[in-house]
């Protein structure tokens, strides 16, 4: 019978000792490959030496036996947080309520912008109950095709004592 402790030891030494500088695929397939060349029983001895969950090995151990081509991805095509939006189904609804009303542009150009500060949507769907960061609202107005832009306008002449109700 084989010095399971002492196995088990040399494990948890080299995966330390590398583990800062890998990604968490690549930790899940060093992981599977300590499984692999264990033997039997070496799903459960690498868990037990890492702390590492048994199924997170296992998955390791088929990512390194598969023969697949390693890609750039960390995670699979739909792994990871959801994005705010399908988190808060009304965000979206809420955020596009507030931003109709700057919103200018030409209605013949795909080019849409929003007076509105991002800053200032974030404040005000925190306060609706959609608590959110004014990048994410930015992120969310981007995908819709706004344009995050301010105007730029110079300071010329008198102005219009109604200037806002002339543009409305």
């Amino acid at each position: 019978m084989r010095d399971l402790a002492g196995v088990e030891e040399s494990i948890a030494d080299r995966y330390e000792r590398i583990r800062p500088w890998l990604n968490e695929r690549q930790r899940r397939i060093r992981l599977g490959n300590e499984a692999l060349a264990f033997g039997y029983g070496g799903i459960r001895a690498v868990a037990e030496a890492t702390g590492v969950h048994t199924d997170t090995v296992a998955k390791g151990r088929e990512e390194a036996d598969s023969g697949e081509e390693p890609d750039e991805r960390v995670r699979g095509p739909g792994a990871g947080r959801k994005g705010a939006a399908e988190r808060d189904p009304g965000l979206e609804e809420a955020l596009f309520a507030l931003v109709r009303p700057t919103t200018r542009g030409d209605p013949e150009s795909p080019l849409i912008w929003t007076s509105a500060s991002t800053v200032n949507l974030a404040r005000a769907l925190t306060g609706a109950g959609h608590p959110v960061p004014a990048a994410t609202a930015g992120e969310i107005l981007k995908g819709a095709g706004y344009s995050l832009q301010a105007s730029a306008t110079t300071i010329e002449g008198r102005q219009h004592p109604d200037r806002d109700g002339q543009f409305k």
